[in-house]
């Protein structure tokens, strides 16, 4: 198989039933990521240490 991105030889890394391939060249690696915020409102510094500080 050759890289998407530089065309390079893939290698597949499997553990257990799972298994993906990388490029050794470039670092690709075909893992699905999500791009997208899922986070409605962004928390303030001041909710963010109350938060600690409760916990």
């Amino acid at each position: 198989m050759k890289c998407p991105r530089c065309q390079g030889s893939l290698e597949e890394l499997s553990l257990g039933d799972v298994s993906t391939v990388t490029c050794p060249h470039c670092a690709f690696a075909d893992v699905p990521v999500e791009h997208v915020r899922e986070d409605e409102e962004p928390e303030s510094w001041r909710d963010a240490f109350n938060r600690f500080y409760e916990g």
